[in-house]
């Protein structure tokens, strides 16, 4: 029927080497630039060409810690934390990940000190996705709220370019057949998920130039 919801089945042992492949393409870019930024260390006797390894070492290093500060969060058990997130570590990440990007402005509207860590999880998320459709830059706004022990999210990337996968949007959605499902759309499908058990859903809306994303956690 038009509009139902198709029923995703995947073994946990799939969904986890999916996880582990997107992890692994996203880290491999800025550790490959560490690994060839020493190999012309070792090499270069220029002062000048030197300082500027360093700065890409560097460059790289904080964009290797950005990424696995989001994977710790967006995806891992969050050790350290207990049910209830500060605000101010997704706010952290988000913000540091936006300034590795140079090119979209972060506006913030989360009234809340806290979060729940489901909440967290499936916000950093959609604010990822938020970032990736913004190819040519332009305005992230993240807004959360709890209202009666249900939580609302709302991300929204508004630029000249808006590019976003319409297999991540069925993923999102609950529509999206498991022989399709891949490394790519894989955080989608854990999102929907993680949504689907507090009762929830995850939703969005594309237009020429914005995508919005949204979430309902009615059991936080």
């Amino acid at each position: 029927m038009p509009g139902q919801k198709l029923t995703m089945t995947i073994s946990a042992t799939d969904l986890a080497s999916m996880m582990c492949s997107r992890l692994c393409h996203d880290l491999l870019s800025p550790v490959g630039a560490l690994s060839n930024g020493l190999e012309l260390l070792a090499e270069e006797k220029d002062p000048e060409m030197r300082a500027r390894c360093f700065e890409l070492l560097e460059q790289s290093a904080r964009i290797s810690t950005d990424k696995l500060k989001f994977f710790r969060l967006a995806f891992g058990a969050a050790g350290g934390f207990g049910e209830q997130v500060d605000v101010a570590e997704p706010h952290g990440v988000i913000a540091a990940l936006v300034g590795d990007n140079g090119r979209i402005e972060l506006q913030w509207a989360v009234a809340q000190p806290f979060l729940p860590k489901p909440a967290v999880k499936l916000l950093l998320n959609l604010a990822a996705i938020g970032i990736e459709a913004l190819v040519r830059g332009g305005t992230l706004v993240i807004g959360a709220e709890v209202r009666g022990g249900s939580c609302e999210i709302a991300v929204s990337a508004q630029g000249p370019r808006i590019v976003f996968d319409e297999n991540i949007g069925k993923a999102l959605s609950g529509k999206l057949p498991a022989e399709e499902l891949s490394s790519r759309t894989a955080p989608a499908y854990m999102m929907q998920l993680l949504a689907a058990q507090t009762g929830g859903g995850v939703q969005y809306a594309l237009g020429e130039d914005r995508l919005v994303l949204g979430a309902v956690l009615p059991r936080g």
